[in-house]
C-alpha cells in the first residue's frame, strides 16, 4: 500500500474524530468515521460477547479504523483505479457517503459529457470516463467535485432540518460538513461569508 494512500486514511482518520454516538446522524455510534453499521457488516466483535454494539465501537482504535478505510473505501470500491488526482477527495467522500460519493462523481462524468450509468460502483466505464474527463480539465475537475461535494451536504441539509447543524454552526457560521468539503476545493472557490449567509438564509 502506498504510502500517500495510508497518509490520505489516517488524515480521514483525524478528520472524523473520536467515539460520538449522535441521534441525528443516521450512522448511529461512530468512532473514527468507522460506523456501528460497518463494523457490524464486517463481524467485528471487538469485546467477544457475541453481539457488535456500541461498546465495540468505543474499542476500535486507530489503527483498526486505518486499515477497514484502505481495504474497505478505498480498494475494494476500486477508488484506487480512478485517476490519482481524484483519489484524495472522492477517498474522504466515499468514507463519510458510501456509494453517494461514487454517484456524485458519475452525475458530474453526464456533465461533462460522459455516458456512464448513475449507479454508485465503480466500473471500467467510471473509470474510463474519469480519465477522459480529467485529460479535458486537468485544473477543474477535483475542484467541481469538491463543489458538488459541498453542494450534496447543502441539499441533504435543505431536506432534512435535523442535519443543519452539521452545515451550519450555532453561530451560524460554516459546519463541519462544509469545511470539509471546502478542504478539497481551491480557495478561489470557497464560500464567503456573504455567500454561505445567502446559502442557508431559507434556513431560518
Amino acid at each position: 500500500m502506498a504510502q500517500s494512500v495510508r497518509h490520505m486514511a489516517e488524515e480521514i482518520v483525524a478528520r472524523e474524530g473520536g467515539y460520538v454516538n449522535d441521534p441525528d446522524d443516521p450512522g448511529g455510534a461512530t468512532k473514527y468515521g468507522v460506523t456501528i453499521h460497518t463494523m457490524r457488516r464486517l463481524g467485528l466483535d471487538l469485546d467477544g460477547d457475541g453481539a457488535v454494539d456500541a461498546e465495540d465501537v468505543k474499542r476500535l482504535t486507530r489503527a483498526q479504523a486505518v486499515e477497514i478505510f484502505l481495504q474497505h473505501y478505498f480498494l475494494r470500491p476500486r477508488i484506487a483505479e480512478l485517476p490519482e488526482p481524484l483519489h484524495a477527495t472522492v477517498f474522504d467522500m466515499y468514507v463519510n457517503a458510501g456509494a453517494n460519493a461514487v454517484k456524485i462523481l458519475q452525475r458530474l462524468l453526464v456533465q461533462m459529457g460522459e455516458t456512464v450509468d448513475v449507479d454508485g460502483a465503480i466500473g471500467p466505464q467510471t473509470i474510463a470516463a474519469c480519465a477522459r474527463a480529467l485529460s479535458k480539465a486537468p485544473g477543474h475537475m477535483v475542484d467541481a467535485y469538491g463543489i458538488a461535494r459541498r453542494n450534496y451536504y447543502f441539499g441533504i441539509a435543505d431536506r432534512r432540518p435535523a442535519s443543519r447543524k452539521y452545515a451550519r454552526t450555532r453561530a451560524g457560521g460554516k459546519g463541519g460538513w462544509i469545511k470539509r468539503a471546502e478542504e478539497f476545493i481551491s480557495g478561489r472557490y470557497h464560500l464567503t461569508e456573504a455567500e454561505f449567509n445567502a446559502r442557508v438564509a431559507a434556513w431560518g
